[in-house]
């Protein structure tokens, strides 16, 4: 029988960490999710707490010496080195926090940011900006709702700069809920189309019911996705985290239609729409720039290649 094995586990912020006695990789799976509050159903990769190399080998697992420290990380989660403090700098920090408790005001905002859940995840840019690829929404949604003025601290930026990186993980936000909402529209189109062709026509039913197509939930007296009406109703520009058939749909069915699905009154339903409407002339116009740009490009290319060829042609003759 395989001796228990003390060693210890932590998420990938470092912030919970426990004591285990397991016998075997999988136990430690078993416990170490259980002690961290993750879901039992969904995966995690185990790493090494110190260099982020993969355990997933019994063997390698049991040569490993007492009290090693695991990181246990999620599919979308990516192991980063630790906050270290440089030991050459290490008593410039201490004599910092004792003069701040000294000071008659306490920052008690430095304070709450080292305990901020985004605090790891500046350090981690700080460290590392290319880290940023591998962050989950999540990660990124904790960075773009942190204060900007602290954010910079802990980043080192202006804060001019910090509300603009802010801005560009807003927007890479935007682009993956759009690509989202695109595939899951597409993904009802097929199932649409497949019972159609299954079968002729179904039994009606009175009333609105919501429906479940892939995994998603549909309300089938407004046609809009759930995730589409929690969009909606969202309070920042909805209209920007809405795919281009969405907003279509949206300005199809006009402000009556509307009011009636999301339960506001005319005003606010008005503006809603007006905003719908002109992120998709934005998006349109977009697209029509790049037609344009392509077709340009392709005129400019056979005119060359026309040029090129009479060019060949006068050379041949003579």
């Amino acid at each position: 029988m395989t001796d228990n094995k003390p060693c210890k586990v932590c998420n990938f912020t470092r912030q919970k960490s426990y004591g285990l006695v397991v016998p075997s990789l999988d136990e430690l799976k078993t416990k170490g999710c259980e002690f961290l509050g993750f879901s039992p159903a969904e995966p995690v990769t185990v790493v090494l707490e110190d260099d982020g190399t993969i355990v997933q080998d019994q063997a390698y697992f049991l040569c490993l010496p007492l009290n090693t420290k695991f990181m246990l990380l999620h599919q979308k989660e990516a192991w980063s080195p630790g906050r270290r403090m440089d030991g050459g700098t290490a008593w410039m920090a201490r004599d910092s926090m004792l003069l701040e408790f000294d000071t008659v005001e306490v920052d008690t905002v430095d304070a709450s940011s080292a305990a901020a859940p985004w605090w790891d995840l500046a350090q981690q840019l700080k460290q590392d900006l290319a880290s940023i690829i591998l962050m989950s929404e999540a990660h990124l949604q904790t960075l773009v709702d942190a204060p900007s003025p602290e954010l910079a601290s802990a980043l080192g930026f202006q804060e001019k700069k910090a509300e603009d990186l802010q801005e560009t993980l807003q927007r890479v936000l935007d682009r993956r809920e759009e690509e989202r909402q695109s595939k899951e529209l597409l993904q009802l189109y097929l199932k649409a189309v497949a019972k159609e062709d299954g079968q002729q026509e179904e039994p009606s039913q009175e009333g609105a019911v919501d429906v479940e197509v892939d995994g998603m939930d549909v309300d089938s007296s407004s046609g809009f996705i759930s995730r589409t009406l929690m969009v909606l109703k969202g309070k920042t520009s909805p209209e920007t985290r809405l795919s281009t058939e969405d907003l279509q749909m949206v300005v199809s069915r006009g402000v009556e239609a509307m009011e009636q699905v999301l339960g506001w009154d005319r005003t606010r339903t008005s503006a809603l729409l007006m905003a719908c409407e002109a992120e998709l002339t934005g998006r349109l116009q977009q697209v029509q720039e790049v037609q344009s740009i392509r077709s340009n490009a392709q005129r400019d290319i056979s005119e060359q290649r026309a040029e090129d060829g009479e060019k060949t042609a006068a050379r041949g003759s003579n």
